[in-house]
């Protein structure tokens, strides 16, 4: 299906699953369809997340809906697997065999646990985690063997040293506070760093738009979005937008060495600024992206596959 005139080599793919919050705002979109594009995953499958209960009740049907929308129109319906992960975040429970905090199996959180547990030995399982934590905290603790096949790159917490407020942690501080203090290989990408891929919707008119009926569905729906947020205030600008999750796609394609700090995971208050935990491992935190080169390549991606529309 895909039109690339180069070969990944098997040794140099890496094995990945997607968590997204897909309806929450109008940048996953953009991230999952680069995801399905790029050659060198072996897309073992995406999760739909929930995003809290403010502004949508059911907030994981309405991402479930979107992802159906994606895979339909950029042709990889049936060809990549989908899973539906928790409905709502995690709490902390008085009693349980898991502690204080009790797991919320799901479709997402099994699909990571038995492909984790399926791959050979070693071999790491990337999740690429674009909302809350809740299906791979949920994970974590319903089977803790998988910590140490796993890699999880998060977009996600305030920046360091204090943290503070923030959209994708606010969905499910305990489920961060899981992932924090479990021994699975981090990488977080505090909020500063996510906001670096940076379009204009004349960029986006141009280069997405015409890319078939995928591209036609990723502008209009940014311009849905634009529509439903125009009495918001500042956010977002006229003629912008972060294409916040294609951060993730970009440390996955490049682990942008010398772009992190080594930090102790911090305990996460529920103000959601940081505490000091010296029980915690160290993970990875970055404070660099090259927005524009995974941009470029979302692009390039996208007209090389699908043919152009008016």
């Amino acid at each position: 299906m895909l039109n690339y005139k180069f070969d990944v080599v098997e040794e140099k793919k890496i094995d990945v699953i997607l968590d997204s919050d897909v309806k929450n705002e109008a940048d996953d979109q953009y991230a999952l369809t680069h995801a399905l594009l790029t050659p060198m995953f072996r897309l073992h499958g995406i999760i739909a997340s929930h995003f809290g209960h403010d502004r949508i009740k059911d907030s994981l049907e309405a991402s479930w809906q979107e992802l159906l929308k994606i895979m339909e129109y950029s042709g990889f319906a049936g060809k990549v697997k989908i899973a539906k992960g928790a409905p709502t975040y995690l709490k902390k429970a008085e009693t349980g065999y898991f502690g204080n905090v009790e797991p919320i199996l799901s479709d997402g959180s099994r699909l990571i646990i038995d492909t984790a547990l399926s791959l050979p030995v070693g071999r790491k399982l990337y999740v690429g985690v674009l909302g809350p934590l809740t299906n791979v905290a949920s994970a974590l603790l319903h089977d803790p063997r998988i910590a140490e096949k796993l890699i999880v790159i998060w977009n996600g917490g305030g920046l360091y040293p204090d943290g503070g407020p923030e959209f994708n942690l606010v969905n499910d501080i305990v489920a961060a506070n899981v992932v924090f203090s479990s021994k699975v290989e981090l990488w977080q990408v505090p909020t500063k760093t996510y906001a670096v891929p940076r379009v204009s919707l004349a960029e986006l008119q141009l280069k997405v738009r015409p890319c078939g009926r995928i591209g036609r569905f990723l502008f209009e729906q940014t311009l849905e979005f634009f529509e439903e947020m125009k009495n918001s205030g500042g956010w977002p600008r006229p003629e912008s937008i972060d294409i916040c999750d294609e951060t993730v796609i970009a440390l996955l394609m490049e682990e942008h060495r010398y772009c992190y700090k080594l930090v102790r995971a911090p305990y996460i208050g529920d103000d959601m600024f940081y505490r000091g935990s010296g029980e915690n491992r160290t993970i990875k935190v970055f404070d660099e992206i090259d927005g524009r080169y995974v941009l470029e390549d979302l692009f390039a991606k996208l007209r090389i596959n699908y043919p152009e529309e008016e």
